[in-house]
């Protein structure tokens, strides 16, 4: 229980590498906290599950040192739970941090908790991302910047149009919606954001991803190609001269720098199922998976969706765009046959136009510099707001208005 909601506090922030001990009394706390350990946000950090309470935590570390962190339920009332708590600071090592779960919602205890050093107090019942953001909100700096959003693009299949979809959805977003966003080209051979964007960069994500010691904000800022005051690139090298295997260990520490760096990094990975794919897919805030409405696309969705249901146990179902819709006689399977079979519901539905796509790719534009008032760039804006949660901003015309006026105050 906090003045500020634990979701508030720690959205979808990792918990770092740390050994978490629970001592739990309940069964639904126990099977919480365990579907929270298999959390992707849980993946540095060691947790166990023991029975028993407070009382038992302190028998445990009377014979052994205390982990960092350490997990209570606490099922008696404020007197008992407060004679317990000092047994238990009577063993803890120091700088063991201790988090109480209880089933009161009493702000004079949960005050009381904090001025004897809890960490952390929460009312059960607790889903585990609820349980995760509150082990989160303990090792997050209150002053800390915000950490940004990250959305990872995959195609169904080759010739889907993920990276079409993803260059757009990411130019909307810094067009229509006004925040900064990071196009990484994960399709190290074959990429193409440099093209879309009509950027020539000398070099881009093969140097952040060789040496990963030496990645962080500075050296991003560096590699990134900009396109305009919201737009830049990490493009693919594009070469074939020498083979590039990223380690899974280098898009987790290019996706931490991102984070901490940028709004909004959208990762244009390459249809191809790898380790280091699979883990740019369990460490995004959202994954879109771009399809064709034909059989092939169908089947392979099915199987990345049930791919992700086992890596994001707790995370939302990943998003749905149908890509090159109405294409002439072609036999094709229904938007809704599709979203039945696959369970999830398309949030965007792009018809097929070779000659506004193919004048776009062309000429390293997006849909909406080629026809502003296309379909194609309506539904790009409206798969923008959905994916970030931002809405568009609106803008008026004339700069000599009080709101014009303090926007390039601020800008200043």
């Amino acid at each position: 229980m906090t003045e500020q909601s634990i979701e508030q506090r720690a959205d979808n922030v990792p918990v770092p590498r740390i050994t978490v001990e629970a001592f739990c009394l309940n069964a639904d706390l126990v099977q919480s906290i365990e579907l929270a350990a298999q959390d992707r946000l849980m993946a540095r950090a060691r947790m166990s599950v023991n029975p028993g309470g407070i009382s038992a935590a302190a028998e445990a570390f009377e014979e052994r040192p205390s982990p960092p962190l350490v997990i209570v339920e606490a099922l008696d009332g404020a007197d008992v739970l407060l004679s317990q708590l000092d047994r238990l600071a009577e063993v803890c090592d120091a700088g063991t941090k201790v988090m109480v779960i209880g089933h009161e919602n009493d702000i004079a205890l949960y005050r009381e908790l904090m001025r004897r050093g809890v960490s952390e107090y929460a009312v059960a019942p607790l889903a585990p991302r609820e349980i995760i953001a509150a082990i989160a909100a303990i090792y997050t700096d209150a002053g800390a910047d915000k950490l940004g959003q990250v959305h990872a693009f995959i195609g169904a299949k080759g010739g889907a149009g993920s990276s079409t979809v993803a260059h757009n959805v990411a130019w909307t977003i810094g067009q229509r919606l006004g925040a900064d966003v990071v196009v990484a080209d994960l399709d190290l051979a074959f990429g193409t954001a440099a093209l879309g964007f009509n950027l020539e960069p000398a070099q881009g994500i093969a140097e952040a991803i060789q040496d990963i010691g030496r990645l962080d904000r500075v050296l991003l800022e560096r590699l990134l190609a900009r396109y305009d005051d919201h737009v830049s690139v990490l493009a693919a090298p594009a070469r074939l001269d020498r083979p590039l295997e990223p380690d899974p260990a280098s898009i987790e520490a290019l996706v931490e720098v991102a984070k901490a760096s940028v709004p909004i990094t959208v990762l244009d990975l390459p249809p191809l199922w790898t380790s280091w794919g699979q883990r740019a897919l369990a460490l995004a805030d959202q994954v879109v998976i771009t399809a064709e409405p034909d059989l092939a696309s169908l089947r392979n969705t099915k199987n990345i969706v049930g791919s992700l249901r086992q890596s994001r146990p707790n995370d939302p179902p990943p998003r749905l765009v149908l890509n090159q819709v109405g294409m002439q006689k072609r036999p094709e399977i229904k938007p809704r046959d599709f979203a039945e079979a696959t369970g999830i519901e398309p949030t965007a539905v792009i018809p097929f136009e070779a000659g506004l796509f193919g004048t776009a790719a062309n000429n390293g534009q997006m849909i909406a510099q080629v026809s502003a008032r296309s379909f194609a760039a309506e539904v790009f804006a409206q798969t923008a707001s959905a994916i970030t949660g931002r809405k568009e901003e609106r803008r008026r015309k004339g700069g000599f208005g009080l709101g014009g006026l303090v926007r390039r105050l601020r800008k200043g």
